[in-house]
């Protein structure tokens, strides 16, 4: 028996020794003390010796299997153990740096327009980005024979909605539930069917706003513009108005902000490639809201007036950035977004 003992020894602690990986590990520390290893057969045959020999048998065989059980919790250890934890930490070696994620430049930007207005007043509402045509297009004042729904083709669903071609579906919305005064914001994501160029994209950002209220004029929209140019652009950043037709305002306007990329002296730069030596870079559209418009809402066109406005979120971010192509902002391409 002594034989057999020291023979099933040196084989079990071999192949424990020679063991690479946990799933072996396991498999071979089933098949050294499980129910029908070796070692349970050694353990039933210590019955059969003659009574005076029982105790040192079951002695010896005991050792043999703590033995076996040591080895095997030693090999998990070895198994477990990281090179750092075996060799200790080599402070020499360069740290692990972690990769922070950072907010998209258009998002950082729709987030300072936002605080901008928010800081007058002005509170956020949302609205859906798949849209039916009378809240895009028919409360807005835009009928289906209306030429102005050319300018704002967009995509449409089989069952007759589309994507929104800008957010002042959402003003539409709020005015059909909330009675003056209002002065809301709204931005989002917007669809039109364009062909994609360094200056048009078929997805694009839009944030707009509307105040209507008693005695709201021409004068109001234009503080408020001129707030957001110079929040964003700087001081000395100035703005110009110019007579524009949109079917949902009237009077209606296209306002630019002067290019604070042309030198500080202000004068247009010929080699500008975002104001192209005009000096001047288109914004948005705005207007005081067309009378027909309050109507379809329920509001007295008699009693209240007001302003709406809307700016896109890549142009602004163009201006300010110094960036030529739109189709940047929404490649991902980390090289581009991690400059920000």
């Amino acid at each position: 028996m002594l034989d057999q003992i020291d023979k099933l020894r040196q084989e079990a602690l071999a192949a424990i020794a020679a063991v690479e990986d946990l799933k072996s590990l396991e498999e071979l520390r089933v098949r050294l003390t499980g129910r029908k290893s070796a070692m349970r057969s050694l353990l039933a045959s210590i019955g059969s010796l003659p009574v005076e020999e029982r105790p040192e048998g079951g002695k010896v065989v005991g050792a043999l299997q703590k033995q076996i059980e040591s080895a095997l919790d030693d090999c998990t250890e070895r198994l477990t153990q990281t090179p750092e934890t075996n060799a200790g930490i080599d402070v020499t070696l360069p740290g692990r740096r972690h990769f922070e994620g950072k907010l998209h430049p258009l998002t950082r930007l729709a987030d300072e327009v936002v605080d901008i207005l928010r800081s007058i007043g002005f509170v956020v509402a949302d609205g859906p980005e798949i849209e039916d045509e009378y809240h895009n297009f028919d409360a807005l004042n835009t009928p289906v024979d209306h030429p102005a729904r050319d300018l704002h083709d967009t995509f449409y669903l089989t069952d007759g909605r589309l994507l929104r071609t800008h957010t002042s579906t959402v003003q539409i919305r709020v005015m059909e539930t909330t009675k003056p005064p209002i002065r809301v914001l709204s931005q989002g994501r917007c669809y039109r069917r364009e062909t994609m160029d360094a200056t048009h994209h078929f997805a694009f950002h839009q944030i707009e706003g509307l105040f209507v209220d008693h005695g709201v004029s021409m004068a109001d929209l234009k503080g408020t513009l001129t707030l957001i140019g110079r929040r964003l652009l700087g001081d000395r950043t100035r703005i110009r108005i110019r007579p524009h037709f949109f079917p949902f305002t009237e009077p209606s306007v296209e306002y630019d902000f002067s290019c604070t990329l042309c030198g500080e002296d202000g004068k247009a730069s010929p080699a500008c490639r975002v104001c192209k030596g005009t000096g001047w870079i288109e914004i948005g559209g705005a207007g005081m809201v067309d009378p027909a418009v309050f109507e379809s809402v329920g509001y007295d066109p008699e009693e209240y007036s007001g302003f709406a406005f809307g700016l896109g979120v890549e142009r602004m971010a163009m201006i300010r950035h110094g960036i030529d192509d739109v189709r940047l902002f929404l490649e991902n391409d980390l090289r581009f977004t991690r400059q920000f």
